[in-house]
């Protein structure tokens, strides 16, 4: 998570620009779980190719306003209390872009006619939604905190100030 914590049983005030409330992408790797462990059990390229459209529409509106954070937003979140923190929403967007590259290349190598394809891209990329909805471990999310710290310690390195 890369959020602001905030003491406990305290609720995180309101959303600060730029943030979201962190169960949001959890619910919405249940959702894509979902979507991904069909599209396993079916080989359909149908289902792979609605889940890219959502990976690429959440990368566009941002995770609070792709389709799986509306469901969130109004179904979801409004049965909840406020939330301990707010997530810096920059992370789960390029989660969702990682899984839209995996997604992309799975439909292209589909194109391309190579057999299993859209079976082991939907798989690399249900075990990525899977460990997020399940455990809250984000793998997208710890690849761009990863290039965070690799791109401060590069302007540390070259004598440039931290952005």
């Amino acid at each position: 998570m890369t959020g602001t914590a905030i003491a406990p049983g305290t609720a995180a005030g309101p959303r600060p620009p730029g943030a979201v409330d962190p169960r949001g992408p959890r619910v919405a790797a249940a959702g894509t779980s979902l979507v991904l462990a069909a599209t396993v059990l079916t080989g359909s390229v149908w289902l792979l190719a609605l889940q890219a459209v959502v990976f690429a529409l959440t990368v566009v509106l941002g995770p609070g306003r792709g389709p799986w954070g509306a469901l969130f937003r109004v179904a979801v979140r409004p049965r909840l209390g406020p939330p301990a923190f707010w997530e810096d929403a920059a992370a789960p967007r390029f989660a969702q872009l990682v899984g839209l590259g995996v997604v992309g290349a799975g439909l292209a190598l589909w194109a391309l006619g190579v057999p299993g394809a859209v079976v082991g891209s939907a798989a690399a990329a249900l075990v990525a939604a899977g460990l997020n909805a399940g455990f809250g471990i984000c793998l997208g999310c710890a690849l761009y905190r990863a290039g965070l710290r690799r791109r401060r310690l590069s302007r540390r390195a070259s004598g440039r100030p931290a952005p």
